[in-house]
């Protein structure tokens, strides 16, 4: 069972959504040939922002043109169109699946059975609420989650800003100054933070130093325009800092050299705002850049918030959802957060605060939609707990018993869940499926009916999808207590829809049931649908959804460059499919290998081309061959088969363990590699040229051509079943002109059997060898004009006797291995190695074979044949053993 996770229902597929759905289909219809019923249930994600941000370009945002309510209708609507266009662009590709009931995250009975899920993962404790700084886009005006953000380079404004201390006598206390206050010159000694964000500073409320870092307590002398100050500056960043303020380190004066710690609580007063902060400790301050003095502001910042928690801090956050400051805050109520910026610093300027202010390139988080850069802000929100019933230790504990291939997905997942803080669930948005809880108004607490309310609640979107909650009156299900409780109008985080599709698909598709046999999607989704689909499952079982997870690289061009419009490096699937067709793309993904970035480009789709009708053409002449004959009545039993039939036969079946194996270990590249040699060196390379004499010349019926056809026919047989999960629509075509009765499709069948054979004396190995050498002689020969082609020579080789006794081992038959008019093996106890001597014949040539033979023209009845094709057309025909 692969669970398929569902690409987002908004625009045309790309080069990308083909990779995935190939792959997919490749492991899928391999596994039916196995013999397991490996039911494909393709899906799509059709809630969240990428389909309100369309909806919102056609319609503005809720309350423009439309109601809530229209906006809603218009997303399912809009979402549905979609799902039916990619649906038959993915079918388009080959791919096999349950299209007539694929699962949709907003059909009513998958959007009911997430509120269920969701009330047992209440129920088992891991939901709270609460006030924590997340990650939120100023455009989306919501939170996001943290796959929901990428990094790029940005240039912030940098600060160096000076708290002073409130009391100097503590500090001196502290420090144990020798002089006391005295010896700070009357200077009011100051910690100098250094932040990238200014804004943030209305909402400081503490300074963080290293307990274990060393600081120094620093004498500045006025110098130039630097004025004389008494800082406090971790001592490993003292010569950065001077560089940065304009001042000659070495003529400061050291007043002090103190740990971190000794100035935990000490008392500071806030650069503008009629506010005290104190210092306090984190392990979070380092030494990599600033003055080892943090700036903390519990409202803006994971590590502040979390510090914060410890020293009971305020999480004071004065930033409202549009990015502007509320009303009420001193000095930039009503700016937004850049335009506060430039006030701030001249409101430091003007109070003696600002060592220094400058540009700074730096990667910061943005949002993956709109690629604008985010804030942290804290908000009231929705949170699953990774440690409060468990959470992380269960996740941590069962990715260990999953198969990760690569092996490195287990390593990268395992440090995304040890170091991700909490999960905030909620979104402010409008298409989702809604938070269905009600919240007590006085004590902030849940209904205790909760579990019940929710039950209702899945009933009644079960009837009438998420629109049913939304316009739900709560006195409907709380009666008079409804004056009491709010309902919660905060829709789930979408990673929580496609999170609970293997929860919500098993309960209407119990065949999928759990966990799954496997995951496939993009290197991406460790962070992504791998993370929240654990999360969820450890949530609910305790154990992981599913039992491997392969992940694949994402598509470059051929010079290694992501794809791009700009740069005009984008191959769209659709125009390969009509130029080259599906089965070109679908080998360009199984010649590739998926664990590493994949180059695509027109020319390696060109070569790709070359690949496949290489392939094609091969299974055309087996086709073309194989006329006639009736596996039901002509097949030649093995120990009747002629010796080089009975080693092609023997080579398709090692060929065919080991692509079943790559099939079974997900290394299709490798398939593509052995079939593609297979085609051109063994088959076109060798045994389909000998045998042309067999077919072409012996009877029809003659077991020499019988022989040839049955290898022929298992060959095809073993060979259309590994082109099928790579060349599906070849693979079909191939099957519906194979002679024999057979299934109605290639897809309802298994692996072939290969026959078991007698064991074979010759040495084939050596017998290669030489017709490789042999042919270098031909070839030297045919550029010298001196033949035509290889049956206008005959060639002598001498050898010692015991390889002459090896080479020797088709007899007669070695001229039809060779495909020369005459050979022979001259044993020589004086050769030591081998010499081979290719002379042009002077032999005439027979019409029918095209072999130059002396016995041409010596019967009377065909004048013009040798005696084997006189033997052939009136006679009992030939007879051959070997070749």
């Amino acid at each position: 069972m692969l669970h398929d996770g569902p690409p987002y229902a908004n625009g045309t597929i790309h080069i990308g959504h083909a990779l995935n759905k190939i792959l997919k289909d490749i492991i899928v219809k391999s596994r039916t040939l196995d013999g397991f019923d490996a039911p494909y249930i393709p899906g799509w994600d059709c809630h969240g922002l990428p389909i309100e941000l369309a909806v919102e370009k056609k319609h503005g945002r809720p309350g423009a043109k439309l109601d809530v309510n229209g906006f809603r209708k218009a997303c399912r609507e809009f979402a549905a169109v979609q799902v039916a266009q990619q649906r038959e662009d993915f079918k388009r590709l080959g791919v096999l699946g349950d299209w007539d009931r694929p699962y949709r995250t907003m059909d009513f009975a998958f959007e009911a059975q997430q509120l269920r899920a969701f009330g047992r993962i209440v129920r088992n404790g891991h939901l709270y609420k609460g006030a924590k700084p997340v990650h939120w886009c100023l455009d989306c005006r919501s939170a996001l989650a943290e796959a929901e953000v990428e990094y790029e380079d940005k240039t912030s404004l940098a600060v160096d800003v000076a708290f002073a201390v409130k009391d100097s006598a503590d500090l001196s206390q502290r420090l144990q100054l020798s002089g006391g206050t005295a010896s700070l010159g009357g200077v009011v000694p100051a910690l100098v933070i250094w932040t990238t964000t200014p804004w943030t500073l209305p909402a400081n409320e503490a300074v963080a130093l290293g307990a274990d870092i060393d600081y120094v307590l620093l004498a500045i002398p006025t110098q130039g325009e630097f004025a004389a100050r008494t800082l406090v500056l971790a001592e490993a960043l003292v010569a950065a800092c001077a560089a940065r303020y304009g001042f000659d380190a070495t003529s400061a004066k050291v007043l002090a050299r103190f740990k971190g710690q000794l100035l935990e609580h000490l008392v500071l007063q806030h650069p503008f705002l009629e506010r005290e902060v104190r210092v306090i400790v984190g392990e979070h301050v380092t030494l990599e850049a600033g003055t080892g003095a943090v700036h903390t502001a519990p409202a803006h910042g994971q590590e502040d918030f979390a510090v914060g928690q410890r020293y009971g801090l305020p999480v004071n956050n004065p930033v409202g959802g549009d990015g502007k400051f509320l009303p009420g805050t001193p000095f930039v109520e009503g700016l937004k957060i850049d335009e506060a910026n430039p006030k701030l610093i001249d409101l430091l300027q003007s109070r003696g605060a600002l060592l220094r202010h400058a540009s700074y390139a730096h990667s910061y988080p943005h949002c993956w939609r709109h690629k604008s850069p985010v804030i942290f802000r804290a908000t009231p929100q929705w949170f699953i707990s990774m440690d409060r019933k468990g959470l992380r230790a269960h996740a941590l504990e069962d990715i260990r018993k999953v198969s990760w291939t690569p092996a490195w997905g287990e390593q990268r997942i395992t440090g995304m869940i040890e170091n991700r803080p909490d999960w905030c669930i909620s979104r402010q948005r409008t298409w989702g499926v809604p938070i269905p809880l009600f919240v007590h108004r006085v004590s902030g607490e849940l209904h205790p009916r909760t579990q019940e309310l929710i039950e209702q609640a899945a009933a009644r979107v079960e009837q009438g999808g998420i629109e049913a909650w939304f316009a739900l009156d709560p006195a409907e299900l709380l009666g008079a207590e409804a004056k009491d409780y709010d309902k919660v109008t905060d829709v789930m985080d979408v990673w929580a829809d496609s999170g609970l599709s293997f929860e919500c698909v098993a309960a209407q598709r119990p065949e999928l049931g759990g966990p799954v046999d496997l995951y496939l999607e993009g290197s991406d989704q460790h962070r992504g649908w791998f993370h929240s689909s654990l999360l969820m499952s450890e949530a609910l079982y305790e154990r992981a959804p599913y039992k491997g997870v392969l992940t694949h690289g994402f598509t470059v061009d051929d010079k290694g460059r992501k794809m791009s419009k700009s740069l005009g490096n984008v191959i769209d699937p659709h125009k390969v499919m009509q130029s080259l067709g599906a089965d070109v793309l679908r080998l360009w993904v199984s010649a590739t290998d998926y664990a590493n970035e994949m180059s695509v480009s027109e020319e390696i789709l060109k070569r790709t081309s070359d690949s496949y009708r290489r392939i094609r053409n091969t299974a055309r002449f087996l086709l073309g061959n194989l006329a006639g004959f009736d596996p039901a009545h002509d097949l030649v039993a093995p120990h009747e088969l002629v010796a080089l039939d009975r080693w092609a036969i023997g080579r398709a079946a090692a060929l065919h363990a080991e692509i079943v194996d790559a099939y079974r270990s997900y290394q299709f590249h490798l398939i593509y590699q052995k079939v593609h040699n297979f085609c051109v060196v063994d088959l076109g390379g060798c045994y389909l040229d000998v045998i042309k004499d067999r077919l072409y010349t012996t009877s029809s019926k003659s077991v020499a051509r019988r022989s040839a056809q049955t290898a022929m026919h298992h060959i095809a047989e073993a060979m259309v079943r590994w082109l099928a999960p790579i060349l599906s629509f070849t693979a079909e075509e191939i099957w519906q002109h194979l002679p024999g009765s057979r299934a109605a499709s290639v897809f309802h069948s298994v692996w072939h059997s290969l026959p078991g054979l007698p064991a074979d004396p010759i040495d084939w190995d050596a017998l290669l060898a030489l017709r490789g050498e042999v042919a270098r002689e031909l070839e030297r020969l045919r550029a010298a004009g001196e033949i035509g082609a290889p049956l206008e020579a005959e060639v002598e080789i001498r050898c010692a006797p015991a390889m002459a006794e090896r080479l020797s081992a088709l007899g007669t038959e070695l001229r039809f291995f060779l495909i020369t008019s005459a050979a022979s093996i001259v044993a020589d106890a004086n050769e030591a190695g081998m010499s081979i001597r290719v002379t042009p014949t002077g032999a005439p040539k027979c019409v029918r074979c095209w072999h130059r033979l002396p016995d041409v023209g010596t019967h009377a009845e065909h004048p013009e044949l040798c005696g084997r094709c006189v033997v052939n057309v009136d006679g009992p025909g030939e007879e051959r053993r070997h070749a």
